[in-house]
C-alpha cells in the first residue's frame, strides 16, 4: 500500500539517526532522490505536494536505509560522488572523495594558470577516482593531465571517470615507475596520498569499513608514499614548478621537515575550509 513521501522520510531518518550517521536527513533525501530519479529539492517538493511512495519504491528505499544504517557510504549506495563541478562514478575499491579535497585542487588549478606556458602539464599522482585530475583537466582545458593509480579497481573506476577527457592520460602503475618521458617537463604536480599511519584506527566506520587499504595506510609515520612523492616530482617537475600534497592535520610539520631535506624551496602548509591543515606546497629548485 503506497504511503506518504513525508512518512517514509521520517523513518528512515529516524533509522539513520539510531545508527550514528552523521546527518540523517540529508541521507535520507539524497537516498529518497535517488529511487525517484529527482534532485533533493525535488523530493523536498514532493513531500510538500503531499506525493505517495508506492510499494516497489518505498522496498528499494528500505534497503537503501538499511544498508546505510549499517554504515555503508552513502556514494556507494547513489554510485555517484560530488567534486566541485564534477559528478564522480565511485563504488568499492576506490577512495570516496571528500569536500576537502577541493582545495588542494584548487591549489594545483592556481598553479596551472599561472604557469607561464600555453599547454602547462599537471600530474596527479595516487588518482584514485580521478577526481582531482578531472578537475585539473575540466577547469585548465589548455593543460594537458597525466593521472597515475596503482590499484587494479581504483584504476577501473578512474578509467570511467575520465575517458571522455581528451586532454587527460590515465595510467596504471606503481607512482614511482611511470611517466618518467615527462621528467623536467612537469609544471604542477598533485597528490592525495594514503597518509594514516598503519597502526591508526580511522574513527569512521565508513572509512574504516570500506575504503580501500591501499587509499589509506602509509607506513609507519603515515609518510612512505609522500617521501616517494617527493622524490619522484622533483624528477618530474621543471625549475620553478610547483608540487601540491594533501595530509592529515597533524602532518603539516612533518611534510615540510621532509620536503625541506629533500631540497625543495618555499615549503607552506595551507588549511581547508574548517580551518584545518590540509595541504603543503612546495617549488622546485
Amino acid at each position: 500500500m503506497p504511503v506518504p513521501l513525508s512518512e517514509a522520510l521520517r523513518r528512515a531518518t529516524a533509522d539513520l539517526a539510531a545508527s550514528g550517521v552523521p546527518d540523517p536527513t540529508l541521507d535520507a533525501e539524497l537516498l529518497a532522490a535517488h529511487v525517484l530519479t529527482l534532485g533533493r529539492g525535488g523530493v523536498q517538493a514532493a513531500v510538500i505536494r503531499g506525493d505517495l511512495l508506492d510499494d516497489a519504491d518505498a522496498a528499494v528505499l528500505d534497503g537503501l536505509v538499511a544498508r546505510r544504517a549499517a554504515r555503508e557510504p552513502l556514494q556507494h549506495l547513489t554510485g555517484t560522488a560530488p567534486f566541485r563541478h564534477l559528478e564522480l562514478a565511485v563504488g568499492p575499491g576506490v577512495f570516496v572523495p571528500r569536500p576537502e579535497t577541493e582545495i588542494v585542487a584548487q591549489f594545483a588549478i592556481d598553479a596551472l594558470l599561472a604557469a607561464a606556458t600555453p599547454t602547462p602539464i599537471g600530474v596527479d599522482l595516487c588518482t584514485g577516482s580521478g577526481a582531482i585530475a578531472l578537475a585539473l583537466a575540466t577547469e585548465v582545458p589548455h593543460a594537458r593531465v597525466h593521472a597515475v593509480e596503482l590499484s587494479e579497481q581504483a584504476h577501473a573506476w578512474a578509467l570511467r571517470n575520465t575517458a571522455a577527457q581528451a586532454n587527460l592520460v590515465l595510467v596504471r602503475g606503481d607512482l614511482s615507475e611511470e611517466l618518467h618521458e615527462l621528467d623536467g617537463t612537469v609544471d604542477v604536480v598533485v597528490s592525495n596520498p594514503p597518509y594514516v599511519p598503519d597502526d591508526a584506527i580511522p574513527r569512521d566506520p565508513e572509512v574504516r569499513q570500506f575504503d580501500p587499504a591501499l587509499a589509506l595506510y602509509g607506513g609507519a609515520d603515515g609518510l612512505d608514499v609522500v617521501r616517494a612523492i617527493s622524490r619522484r616530482a622533483l624528477a618530474l617537475l621543471h625549475p620553478g614548478g610547483t608540487l601540491v600534497i594533501e595530509h592529515a592535520e597533524v602532518q603539516g610539520a612533518a611534510i615540510r621537515a621532509l620536503l625541506a631535506d629533500d631540497g625543495w624551496l618555499a615549503t607552506a602548509t595551507h588549511q581547508d575550509l574548517t580551518r584545518r591543515d590540509r595541504a603543503t606546497t612546495a617549488i622546485r629548485p
